[in-house]
């Protein structure tokens, strides 16, 4: 193998392979990424055998051929160069590297251990906003459950249809619900589960872009596709298992029916919350007290160790008074998460789940469960 390459390029690439790479103890090999020539392009692989990612950089070829090497010291290297043009050489599974001050060599591996990436075959695929998608994957990933008691509901539920995409995802205490628009000419619906880490990924890598996602369905692994601008030629690929199982029904927790409405301002609700959160205790608890005669919430906490805090929060209210107590954290994440400057919460008894949400968005909601008061 023999090219020559931009430093910034490259650069680009190898930060972007090596966030799929972890240190894996029993595995060495994932700790390095796959640089191989083709056509006009070094193909940068790297994988944790969940996801893998491929970067396609810019090059010279002269001499085909391909090398492994760990992948942190080399981003970590050729971060470190000034000039803009590096040539890349290997000989005798070392990688020499050379530009006009540094010539250096990084001992490397053979490249038939690495790890075999299986092609998507017979797929069907769907294109969709890239920045949609990773902005919509965002307000749900964290609330998706760190456990593997249950692997389902660790992973991120996408229901793909012929109008829509549903993003979903849960841990038992909330759940969140994103739905974006998207042109399914294939008239069929793709239901799959991604690992968290595949998602982030994802989001990461891809967030930032304008233009058309490509994803394709293959089996128990889906690829999501973004191209080089102005070339027909993939620019990034992230490949993903796809985690087994049928998720829950989420839909039927979704109250469609509430007692008590409640309207409020997003920052300043948000402020209050934060404000009482300080003095909670190890539940995270928070208590509101919800009066619509005198369309007032005071949000309260206590904890013996630090002392209390009431405060009132003048806002629209609708319905019957509550009081309700619930986890800070949990609320502060659905806050956090609404685009808008209000926001609307439905409450439905002091045992029944709640519904956030923005107001004048009707594609994302949040539901919560309360905790007992104590």
């Amino acid at each position: 193998m023999k090219a020559e390459v931009l430093k910034n390029n490259i650069k680009i690439g190898l930060n972007i392979v090596e966030k799929v790479v972890g240190k894996n103890i029993s595995l060495p090999i994932l700790d390095n990424v796959l640089i191989n020539t083709e056509d006009n392009f070094l193909l940068l692989t790297a994988t944790d055998l969940e996801t893998a990612i491929k970067y396609w950089v810019l090059a010279k070829n002269t001499k085909k051929g391909k090398i492994v090497v760990p992948v942190r010291f080399l981003a970590n290297f050729v971060s470190l160069l000034l000039e803009e043009k590096i040539s890349l050489e290997e000989k005798k599974q070392n990688l020499l590297l050379e530009c006009k001050n540094y010539k250096t060599q990084i001992q490397g591996f053979n490249p038939e251990d690495f790890p075999i990436i299986p092609e998507v075959k017979d797929y069907e695929f769907l294109m969709i906003d890239n920045k949609s998608f990773c902005n919509g994957l965002a307000q749900i990933v964290d609330v998706a459950s760190t456990s593997q008691a249950r692997p389902e509901i660790s992973g991120i539920y996408l229901l793909f249809s012929q109008n829509t995409l549903k993003i979903a995802a849960t841990d038992s205490f909330r759940l969140a619900e994103k739905t974006i628009s998207v042109e399914n000419k294939n008239k069929k619906n793709y239901a799959i589960i991604l690992p968290q880490k595949s998602v982030r990924e994802i989001i990461n890598t891809l967030g930032e872009k304008d233009g058309d996602l490509k994803i394709c369905f293959s089996g128990n692994q889906t690829l999501f596709e973004f191209p080089i601008k102005e070339m027909n030629h993939p620019q990034v690929q992230i490949f993903s298992r796809l985690i087994e199982g049928e998720y829950p029904n989420y839909q039927e927790i979704i109250p469609k029916k509430f007692k008590t409405h409640i309207v409020a301002k997003k920052e300043e609700f948000l402020n209050h919350i934060k404000a009482a959160s300080l003095f909670s205790g190890k539940i995270n608890e928070i208590k509101f007290n919800v009066d619509p005669v005198k369309k007032n919430i005071e949000i309260s906490a206590h904890n013996p160790d630090i002392g209390e805090s009431k405060s009132s929060l003048p806002t629209k209210i609708e319905g019957e008074p509550i009081e309700i107590s619930f986890n800070h954290k949990f609320l502060i994440d659905g806050i956090l998460n609404i685009k808008s400057s209000e926001l609307a919460l439905d409450l439905n008894g002091e045992d029944g789940p709640c519904i956030l949400k923005p107001i004048g968005d009707s594609s994302y909601i949040y539901v919560v469960m309360p905790i007992k008061s104590t």
